[in-house]
């Protein structure tokens, strides 16, 4: 979880249900003098264990229907293949409303530059995964270090921690406020691994090849949101073009949205053999 003046961020895992919390932080919020919502995005890939889940997220639908009821101009977003892999979005913007660097709300202010890039990653390299297993490692701090999530960026002040038996989480942020959050789980047959970040980037790519070459997927799917006042916004085409015929990743379905506040690239990609780790 994440917390500063204008921002809110909780990611979840496994069967937790986040959008009950809405409710109540709603209200704490008002009770603070923020009592209007700007923007609301909430996102999540294709269930593995669609049937472990509990109301409100037995499925998208149902869903939706929840937020609506507290967004009622929310309008919802399936990307990518609906019978394969697909990332899932929810999505509410006052794009009349500005917000002042007192936080106050003044029509007539140009909105502070954001930007959000997210790495979902799935069958992953067994060997990269060993890391985040207890009976590999003795601390979620090796784990960090010996894996190299340390060095995708740098100057973050990490809190992680290592799950019993195994799985990893951790979550930083550096002195200008940004943040990276990283969450693991190993296992074999359903290995997969998040990667997400504010950090704000004139280009990308390299950040998206040291993700991939620290955990070495099998397929990712990559989603970059950005607004206009953003240094994203425009490198966004990276990934709107098709990558040389030399990388070992092929880009297998690419889609974009423009939102009243932000745009949104969805690219999903799969490896297709070659030795070069790079997109």
């Amino acid at each position: 979880m994440f917390v500063s003046k204008r921002r809110w961020i909780l990611k979840t895992c496994g069967t937790t249900t986040p959008l009950k919390c809405l409710s109540q932080l709603i209200k704490l919020a008002s009770l603070n003098g923020y009592k209007i919502i700007t923007d609301l995005f909430y996102s999540r890939k294709n269930f593995i264990r669609p049937e472990a889940q509990v109301t409100p997220h037995k499925g998208f639908t149902e869903e939706v229907s929840y937020l609506d009821t507290l967004f009622p101009n929310g309008r919802s977003y399936c990307l990518g293949s609906m019978n394969l892999e697909c990332w899932y979005l929810y999505t509410f913007s006052r794009s009349d409303m500005k917000l002042s660097p007192g936080h106050m709300i003044n029509e007539g202010v140009e909105s502070d530059p954001d930007q959000t890039i997210e790495i979902l990653m799935q069958n992953l390299d067994q060997n990269a995964m060993s890391v985040f297993n207890k009976k590999n490692i003795l601390s979620a701090s090796d784990a960090t270090s010996m894996s190299g999530i340390d060095k995708i960026l740098p100057n973050m002040h990490i809190d992680d921690f290592l799950f019993d038996p195994c799985g990893y989480s951790m979550n930083g942020i550096n002195e200008k406020g940004e943040y990276m959050t990283i969450h693991i789980t190993p296992e074999n047959l359903f290995s997969y691994v998040s990667f997400e970040t504010n950090v704000a980037m004139t280009n990308y790519r390299n950040l998206i090849n040291q993700v991939i070459n620290t955990f070495k997927p099998g397929k990712f799917i990559v989603t970059i949101f950005a607004n206009k006042c953003s240094l994203a916004y425009e490198t966004m085409k990276e990934l709107e073009v098709e990558y040389s015929k030399e990388s070992h990743w092929k880009r297998t379905d690419m889609q974009c949205c423009n939102f009243p506040s932000y745009n949104l690239l969805f690219a999903q990609y799969s490896y297709n053999g070659k030795n070069n780790c790079s997109i």
